[in-house]
């Protein structure tokens, strides 16, 4: 696992749970690769010691070449993509280094004001480093034996660039940023590094959008949540970057729900990465973590720490986590036992705060791996507070497989969503759903 030069003496505490070795800030002042299951990080992902003050920075940059781009008139097809950088502050109030890319689209905006710019969050990509969407960019597929990674997102992120809309992704904190774990599933990492991702495309130069531009925000699972707790957090936390519209697909706002659904089922592996994340987001959860793991669970947080979704996949499908305590109860039960771990997740839950501009909640019926139910609890919390709500029930039969039920409606609604923050994008109004939603079923 990629070694953390720039952890505090409690985060170290909780790494040791999780076998992650800890390296002094000054043990490497220049910047340098590191590897990750076989997989060689460029040293552009390592951190400098020292960040900047403000969130959003842009910390360094450099051009990122497409896997997948052809020769155009106008230039390279479906755009230009540069590797980025920047500062974002974590749920602790301390500053991070977040990784992620810009592309400038070679097609022309044909709506309404200068080109405008939408953050991806991308889906669940995993925990290793070698998993981030900027990477994936550049290797969409990437099996060597040791990981096993597919740049999905990448479908959504062309079809913005064919419409002429700039797109920023962002890796999150942790994830292609080689100085700490990511932080899976926190809602407060994600949504600062979603929103400061739109601040360092606008500082990066030579991008097209201007401070006039619209902003939206696209995301699906891991990525709706974030896109969500983003539209919440950005009145408070970015007050600068204002929104015309956020997609959020199947998202997670309810972690306790989510965590009892995913246990034992195809995706099972991101129990681990959700632990892992908590450890790193508040240390003080591992003498908790540690008085309930037995060797078997502290093995499996450490193997999927530098895992992606098709390492996962194959590695921890239908895995259950009673198999992971001491006393056998799942994961699930130790959370409801321990008043800590209760409270950490209930500080996670999505829908407690209202969205200042239009949102669109879109979950699959039949999806019960990111339950329908939590998700739709949270389109109906957002009107309850006077939020502009669309909702998209996406209405499919059961599939069989949970990770099926949950992956269908990306695709299935995908062209719609798009539709919907393009028309947002082009200052078109919304039209809210919250009259009829409580009615529905």
């Amino acid at each position: 696992m990629p070694a953390p030069t720039r952890l505090l003496a409690a985060a170290v505490t909780a790494a040791a749970c999780l076998g992650v070795t800890a390296v002094p800030a000054d043990a490497a002042s220049e910047p340098e690769a590191v590897v990750s299951r076989g997989v060689t990080i460029p040293a552009f992902y390592t951190p400098p010691a020292a960040l900047p003050a403000a969130d959003g920075t842009l910390i360094r940059s450099e051009p990122l070449p497409l896997a997948l781009s052809l020769p155009g008139i106008d230039g390279p097809l479906p755009g230009t993509a540069t590797r980025l950088m920047y500062k974002s502050t974590d749920s602790a109030g301390r500053p991070t280094a977040v990784t992620g890319a810009y592309i400038e689209p070679s097609a022309r905006w044909k709506g309404e004001g200068p080109r405008p710019l939408v953050a991806v969050a991308p889906g669940t990509m995993g925990q290793g480093d070698q998993c981030a969407a900027s990477l994936g960019l550049e290797r969409p597929l990437l099996v060597n034996g040791q990981t096993l990674s597919v740049g999905y997102e990448n479908l959504a992120i062309y079809r913005l660039l064919a419409r002429g809309i700039a797109v920023v992704v962002t890796d999150y904190a942790g994830l292609g940023a080689t100085d700490r774990l990511h932080t899976y599933v926190n809602r407060v990492d994600e949504a600062h590094a979603v929103l400061d991702a739109v601040r360092a495309a606008r500082a990066l130069p030579g991008a097209s959008p201007t401070a006039g531009s619209r902003v939206a925000l696209y995301g699906y699972s891991q990525g709706g949540g974030a896109t969500a707790a983003a539209a919440e957090l950005q009145p408070s936390y970015a007050p600068d970057v204002t929104l015309a519209g956020t997609y959020s697909g199947a998202p997670p706002a309810d972690l306790t729900a989510v965590t009892k659904a995913i246990d034992g089922s195809d995706l099972a592996g991101a129990l681990g990465w959700s632990v892992n994340g908590f450890l790193q987001s508040d240390p003080e959860l591992e003498p908790i973590a540690r008085a309930h793991l037995n060797d078997a669970g502290r093995a499996a947080l450490k193997d999927l720490s530098t895992m992606c979704v098709g390492d996962a996949l194959l590695a921890y499908n239908s895995a259950r986590s009673n198999a992971w305590t001491i006393d056998g109860r799942s994961l699930s039960a130790v959370v409801a036992s321990e008043p800590k771990l209760r409270a950490f997740l209930a500080d996670q839950r999505i829908g407690a705060r209202t969205p200042a501009s239009p949102v669109r909640v879109a979950t699959g019926t039949a999806d019960n791996l990111v339950p329908h139910a939590q998700a739709r609890a949270l389109a109906v919390a957002w009107c309850a507070k006077g939020a502009s709500v669309t909702y998209k029930p996406v209405i499919l039969p059961g599939l069989g497989r949970a990770l099926i039920n949950h992956f269908t409606p990306l695709l299935v609604d995908q062209g719609e969503a798009i539709s919907w923050l393009t028309d947002r994008l082009d200052g078109k109004p919304a039209t809210s759903d919250c009259a009829t939603l409580p009615l529905r079923p």
